[in-house]
C-alpha cells in the first residue's frame, strides 16, 4: 500500500508573500518541511505541489521532488488532489508547507490513525491545549465522539464549559491530514459548504458532506508554529537556533 506525502506550497499569501522561500538558517522554509517529511517512516515518497516556478526551482535545488499545479485552487486539499492524481498511492498525506517544526512522528501517527480507523476516509491530529488558547481565533478547536471521530471544528471555544467537570478538555486541531485516494479525489470535487465559508475551515467541507474524520491525539510534545506572519517566522528562527524552547 503506497503512501505519499504532498506539501502544498503556493507563493501568494495574504500576510507573508513568498513564505515557502523564507530563509530559516540558510534553508528555505519548504526545505525544512520537506526534510522533516522525508524522516517519516510511513511515507514512501514526498513531493511539493506548487503554483510558482520559484518554489519549484528551490525544491529542485536541494534535491527534492516538486510538481506544478494550477493557480486556481481554492484550498490546499485541491492542490494536493491534483498532485496525487496519477501517483497510484492508496494513502496521501497533506503536510502543511508553513509548518517547519513538524515532527515526523506526527505524520506517522496520522497515517496509522487512518489505517486503524475502521472505515474513515480522512484522519488528522489533535493535541490538548491550555486556557491561553481558548479565545485565540487562530487556534482551531475540535470536539470528538467516543471513538475519536471529529464532530466539529471551530475557531470558537468548543466545548463551552458551562460546568467545569473532569471531562472538560479542549483539543487544538493540527492541520495535518491523511486521506484515502478515493476520499481525497471526491472531496476535491465538492463545492465549498456553508459552515466552511462561515468558519474559514476547509475540513468542515468533509463533515458537512458526511465524511468521517478520525482525529487522533498526538504523543508528540514539541511546539508547532504555523508561519503566517513575520513574527511567526522570527519565532521559528529563534526556536531552531536554540533561543527559545520548542
Amino acid at each position: 500500500m503506497r503512501v505519499i506525502g504532498v506539501i502544498p506550497a503556493r507563493y501568494e499569501s495574504t500576510r507573508l508573500a513568498g513564505k515557502p522561500l523564507a530563509d530559516i538558517h540558510g534553508k528555505p522554509m519548504i526545505q525544512h518541511v520537506y526534510e522533516a517529511a522525508r524522516r517519516a517512516q510511513t511515507l514512501d515518497s514526498v513531493v511539493a505541489a506548487t503554483d510558482d516556478q520559484r518554489i519549484m526551482d528551490a525544491v529542485h535545488a536541494f534535491g527534492g521532488e516538486a510538481v506544478m499545479t494550477s493557480r486556481s485552487h481554492a484550498c490546499g486539499t485541491e492542490r494536493v488532489a491534483e498532485a496525487a492524481g496519477g501517483s497510484g498511492a492508496a494513502i496521501i498525506v497533506n503536510i502543511q508547507g508553513d509548518e517547519p517544526l513538524i515532527d515526523p512522528k506526527m505524520i506517522d501517527e496520522c497515517v496509522e490513525a487512518l489505517r486503524q480507523s475502521g472505515g474513515a476516509g480522512v484522519s488528522t491530529i489533535v493535541k490538548q491545549i491550555g486556557e491561553e488558547g481558548y479565545e485565540d481565533r487562530a487556534v482551531v478547536k475540535v470536539v470528538r465522539d467516543l471513538r475519536g471521530r471529529a464532530l466539529y471544528f471551530s475557531r470558537s471555544l468548543v466545548p463551552f464549559p458551562r460546568y467545569r467537570v473532569a471531562e472538560f478538555v479542549v483539543f487544538e486541531h493540527i492541520g495535518l491530514y491523511a486521506y484515502t485516494a478515493e476520499c481525497l479525489q471526491e472531496l476535491s470535487r465538492l463545492p465549498q459548504t456553508p459552515l466552511e465559508r462561515v468558519e474559514g475551515l476547509e475540513q468542515l467541507r468533509a463533515l458537512e458532506n458526511g465524511m468521517v474524520i478520525q482525529a487522533a491525539e498526538t504523543r508528540c510534545t514539541g511546539e508547532l508554529v504555523s508561519v503566517d506572519t513575520q513574527e511567526d517566522l522570527e519565532r521559528v528562527r529563534k526556536i531552531l537556533s536554540g533561543g527559545l524552547k520548542a
